[in-house]
Parts: C-alpha cells; structure tokens; sequence
C-alpha cells in the first residue's frame, strides 16, 4: 500500500524482564489496478527497532472493517470469500530474522486469476515477532508484535456505486471532557470499495461556520455501510446548531447531506 491508513496492529503485554520487541513495516497499504490474468510483484520492507536481532513469522490474512472504523483481521473470513485476494498472493520469505539498522524485503506476488470478475479485491500479509530464545526462559508475560500491510486491488472498472445514510452529532464515548464527533454513515451499493473524499462542516446557530473537519480517507468494503467518526474541536455543544457533509464517493459527483441539531437539554 502507498499510503498509511491501516494502522499497524498491535498485540501487546508487557513483562519487567525485558523490552518491548518492535517492527516496522512499509508500505503498509499497496493499491493495484489489473486485468484478469495480470501479473504484480512488489517488496515490503521489514525493520526493527529492537536493541538485538528480531524473528518474525508472517501469515496471509482476510480481513473486514467493523462498525467502529477498525480492522479486524483472520487467517479466513468465509463472509469475504467473494472479495478476497488471499489466495493470489505470494510472499517471500514468510519467516526471516531482521537486525537492528538493518532491513529485510519481503518480495511479494499477486496473480490475478485469468477469470476474475470486475470488482475489488482485498488481502493482507501480517507480520508477527518471534520471541527470542532469552525471552522463552523467562517467566511472565512476553510482548508480541504484528504488524499488517493490505492490498486492495480493482480488477476491470467497475462502478463506484452508492450513498450516504445517516449523518449525526454524538458525544465521543469515555472522553473526560466534553467532546463531541460528527458520524457519517456511508452505503457502498457497488463491488468496488469507495474511499470517500470530503468533509463535515459545524454550523452555527447563526448560520455561521464554526469548522471544517475532513472525513478520514478510509475504505467502505463492497455491499454493506461503514461509519465515520470525524472528531471535532468544538467543544461548547450550544453553540452547533446543525452539521453539513459534503462527499465524492469516487464516482466525481457531490454528494451533499445536512442536518439539524437540536438544543441539548
């Protein structure tokens, strides 16, 4: 992947022992164009910030986005059958050990079957530390590591089809001080994931704007609605009287939604 949207998934518990056993891992999102039968081959580069040698063991993953923007990951997802691109790819190597200052390239291949359907596709490879030798003889928690990239890869050109829901005003759940967030329900009607580009406006009571917050570039996954939590910095919940959304969901067209919001009581 290009950019980084999925962040890296973390498996942490920690001991007094020892130190926490880091990996770095770039790119960690790789977005593909093909043709049914194409050919695409790239490298991950793998790195450490541990003080000594990591080994890692690396597994090909399936993965959906949940009601709260996270990704959850597993070795099959048979509700994403249909979508996947686990079964395309190749990596090597899938376990190596990595060096501080020094990198590993996990070169990978991703053969796109002669007869894929026009859609998205998606997959990921994840990355998990081995513990060293010196952390197996001690008692106590250990720190596991893993670190996820993720492939999205459009066969054909298929439509970006679908709209939006819902849009609401919330406060941010377990925050100590007043904070509120806009929520964007996004309905993806097509095969093609969307990633939608826009931003939520915070309206005044006077009709003023009080800020401009941008929707975060995160995917909503073929056949189903994704939220969006867009965190404001308003803080004062009697001065919104209303929030705006306005939205390209891929296709080149606006999309535009407003709602009131009521005095809080």
């Amino acid at each position: 992947m290009s950019g980084r949207i999925l962040l890296p998934l973390l498996f942490v518990t920690l001991a007094p022992s020892f130190a926490q056993t880091g990996l770095g891992l770039s790119p960690m999102r790789i977005e593909l164009t093909s043709q049914p039968g194409e050919v695409h081959s790239g490298a991950l580069d793998i790195t450490t910030d541990s003080a000594g040698p990591v080994r890692f063991r690396g597994e090909l993953l399936d993965f959906f986005v949940d009601a709260t923007m996270t990704p959850q990951f597993s070795r099959q997802l048979p509700a994403e059958a249909s979508y996947s691109c686990r079964s395309w790819l190749a990596v090597n190597p899938m376990e190596a050990e990595v060096g501080p200052a020094q990198h590993v390239l996990a070169r990978y291949t991703l053969r796109v079957p002669a007869d894929a359907a026009p859609r998205s596709y998606y997959c990921a490879v994840g990355f998990t530390a081995l513990p060293s030798a010196e952390q197996l003889r001690q008692s106590g928690f250990r720190t596991t590591v893993r670190v996820v990239a993720v492939f999205y890869v459009i066969v054909g050109d298929p439509p970006a089809r679908g709209g939006l829901e819902e849009l609401a005003l919330e406060p941010v759940p377990g925050s100590g001080n007043p904070q509120w967030r806009a929520v964007l329900t996004v309905r993806n009607d097509g095969d093609r994931h969307l990633r939608p580009l826009g931003h939520v406006e915070v309206q005044g009571c006077s009709g003023d704007v009080l800020e401009r917050a941008a929707i975060p570039s995160f995917p909503a996954l073929p056949r189903r609605s994704q939220k969006y939590f867009v965190l404001l910095q308003t803080a004062d919940r009697q001065r919104i009287c209303g929030l705006r959304v306005s939205v390209d969901l891929g296709s080149h067209e606006i999309l535009q939604a407003s709602v009131a919001v009521p005095p809080s009581r």
